[in-house]
């Protein structure tokens, strides 16, 4: 390969001369510097979005403190009288109903602030690390100083104290269509009902703690159906296109399992009934 160094032409392969090393850092200098402003541009905004979402908060808080009185004060009134008159029920029904829409609102908000929260960590992480490639971090630097036990321990708790909060929707239902029953009526059901598949596949010469052990209780798809059956894990792949051999829960046979079966990785999760029957 033949590069034009400015003062000569050189044909020694992938060995530019001291100029172009020069030139190199200067451009891989000068995109790390764009990229840099561009994040700090976007950092800038989203904490402005950030600030403006914890006014809107305490706003929504304020507007809505008001209900709250009203709720408590006819909560005091019913203690007074002794009783739960139609007009109380009526008024109390009306006042929550107000509040439940009201704490909707205020939770949205938070939702909002706390994804910008998240966006902003991750803009400062991919910085860092786009910095550390770039080699701005290099060995001629002073060390860290080395960090206390006790100021470490302190770290992490206040770490642990600031992770963001994730607040699940009320009532979040799922609407399931049976398979095997085609043009019935739809199933509702809650989140804790519903069991996610695996989205990945596991290699077990990299991952292997990521897959289920032998003798470990899971739910398997039984071959040739469309429903998941206690098994035991009877081996476990080998290889990322292996499948898991399982042992089902028969009792018909007389060790109350049957003979292995393959299952795929996709098809077998982990069975919150952890107890053999």
């Amino acid at each position: 390969m033949v590069r034009w160094c400015g003062c000569r032409l050189t044909a020694l392969p992938g060995r530019p001369c001291e100029r172009q090393r020069s030139a190199y850092a200067l451009v891989g200098e000068g995109r790390l510097s764009m990229a840099l402003v561009s994040a700090d541009t976007r950092i800038s905004e989203l904490l402005g979005d950030l600030h403006q979402l914890i006014r809107q908060t305490q706003e929504e808080r304020s507007r809505s403190e008001h209900n709250l009185i009203n709720i408590q004060k006819t909560h005091e009134r019913m203690q007074t009288e002794q009783k739960i008159s139609p007009y109380y029920r009526t008024k109390l029904r009306g006042l929550y109903t107000t509040a439940k829409a009201d704490g909707e609102a205020e939770c949205n908000i938070l939702r909002k602030a706390l994804d910008k929260i998240a966006e902003v960590k991750s803009i400062l992480e991919e910085r860092r690390i786009a910095a550390r490639n770039a080699g701005l971090y290099n060995d001629s630097e002073p060390p860290r100083k080395t960090m206390r036990r006790g100021v470490l321990m302190t770290l992490l708790q206040q770490s642990a104290m600031t992770l963001p909060l994730w607040i699940g929707k009320p009532g979040d239902k799922y609407e399931v269509d049976d398979i095997d029953e085609e043009g019935k009526e739809r199933h509702t059901l809650s989140r804790r009902r519903i069991i996610p598949l695996p989205q990945w596949k596991a290699n077990p010469e990299t991952d292997p703690e990521a897959l289920f052990q032998k003798d470990q209780l899971v739910l398997a798809l039984y071959p040739q159906t469309t429903c998941f059956y206690r098994a035991l894990i009877h081996t476990p792949p080998q290889r990322p296109q292996d499948d898991y051999s399982v042992l089902f829960e028969d009792t018909s046979y007389a060790d109350g399992y049957s003979p292995p079966l393959n299952v795929a990785q996709r098809y077998v999760v982990a069975c919150k009934d952890n107890k053999k029957k």
